[in-house]
């Protein structure tokens, strides 16, 4: 393989841009399929997982990598955009090996797998040659002794560990936006998954939690301990915790419900009272809420919290007091395109829209969707019979609902099994 270093370590794959002979990029390696051999024969590589920019994952077989360098991968330009599936007998590295606790087989001593690094042979099939782990626990904030080891120097990998950690596979996908976590999640074993949510912490868990399928969130919901999930609920936005917790048993939910700040909990229950696939139920609580006297560089303020979505970000929503949901009497919108041309000390107020009606909270599906068609928005307010903001729908939660529901973690309905 002309322009490939001889040995290639695993968790510097994670996210490499992957290019055809003609320089475009197609994707991003997710990860490396090998499958392990009997004794203590170096696994074979089989190939990468590769997302392509329709966040579908598929594999790309060693055979048609023509170059791997430092920064990216070179392929033959020909792929199978069947969706990848993983098969029994096969194996993913960054998901499921690293952090692996091994023996190092002359010693007996164990450690905890860091990375690992493939070689090109002279029969050119790839394998996993090398393991790099940490030996000895952490003590006095001091770390291990690390070593590469032959594959052959370490046991341990054909066993089942329970309890494994996720520390180095979270480091190699660090950079990872949350939807892309979340796919990497969906991959993975029910095991697997229950581990890696134990090793996030509450913010960036909440953030894949809302990306990923109602099954999985329900799934990984409950491997946490009550008290953690109650936490990682306030951590994600009302509606979408109130989405979560709908799916459980009425029971769990009350538990979760109770131990959740008070606050937040009302958000949820109020959230919670509205039917599904109504503008009450898919409206956000806690959209960009300021008072009439507000200024413009007030409203840009606001928007530029890095938490808030693109569609919530689009647009203020300015009220009488009180100033969170439901408020005081709605006086109209503020379209930051507009404010984006106006002074920063302007008032928001005279550059406001006051000819939107607004949806009622028992608005279905269909009056939402075409609400957001008719005046080309992007989100819209949700407001009751006396005329206060209760909350925003945001056009990115129509169409969760538009689509299917497992749209999250389906593929497409033709060539959906992964032949090699």
């Amino acid at each position: 393989m002309s322009g490939s270093p001889a040995r290639v370590y695993v968790a510097r794959l994670a996210g490499l841009p992957v290019y055809d002979p003609n320089g475009d990029q197609v994707g991003k390696v997710r990860d490396v399929v090998v499958t392990l051999r009997q004794d203590t024969q170096p696994p074979r590589v089989l190939g990468l997982v590769v997302e392509v920019f329709t966040r579908r994952r598929i594999f790309l077989p060693m055979t048609r990598v023509t170059s791997i360098e430092v920064g990216h991968v070179i392929t033959t330009g020909l792929l199978n955009m069947r969706r990848f599936e993983q098969r029994a007998t096969e194996v993913l590295v960054l998901g499921e090996l690293l952090d692996r606790t091994v023996t190092i087989r002359e010693t007996g001593a164990s450690a905890v797998v860091f990375d690992l690094a493939m070689e090109q042979w002279r029969t050119r099939d790839w394998m996993l040659s090398k393991v790099a782990v940490t030996e000895g626990a952490k003590r006095f904030r001091r770390r291990g002794q690390s070593h590469v080891l032959d594959w052959a120097d370490v046991s341990g990998f054909a066993q089942t560990e329970h309890g494994q950690g996720a520390t180095h596979m979270l480091a190699a996908f660090d950079t990872m936006k949350p939807a892309d976590l979340a796919g990497v999640l969906h991959e993975l074993s029910p095991k697997r998954r229950k581990e890696i949510a134990s090793a996030l912490n509450d913010e960036r868990l909440a953030d894949v939690l809302e990306e990923l399928p109602e099954d999985d969130q329900v799934e990984i919901l409950a491997g946490l301990d009550t008290e953690r999930a109650a936490d990682v609920l306030e951590e994600m936005s009302p509606d979408d915790a109130a989405d979560l917790i709908a799916e459980l048993p009425t029971d769990t939910a009350e538990r979760l419900l109770t131990l959740m700040e008070p606050d937040e909990a009302e958000d949820v229950r109020r959230l919670l009272t509205y039917e599904e696939r109504t503008a009450g139920g898919l409206m956000t609580s806690e959209p960009v809420i300021l008072p009439a006297d507000a200024t413009v560089a007030d409203a840009l303020a606001h928007v530029r919290n890095a938490e808030l979505s693109p569609a919530l970000a689009a647009m203020i929503y300015v009220c009488r007091p009180p100033l969170e949901t439901p408020t005081g009497r709605f006086i109209g919108i503020g379209h930051i395109q507009r404010l984006l041309r106006e002074p920063p000390s302007a008032l928001v107020s005279g550059v406001l829209d006051t000819d939107l009606d607004g949806l009622r909270p028992d608005d279905g599906l269909q009056a939402v969707s075409k609400y957001l068609a008719t005046y080309n928005l992007v989100a819209a307010p949700v407001l009751d019979d006396e005329g206060r903001l209760l909350g925003a729908v945001t056009v990115d939660d129509v169409l969760d609902h538009l689509l299917p529901d497992d749209w999250r973690g389906s593929a497409p309905q033709e060539g959906d099994a992964h032949a090699r």
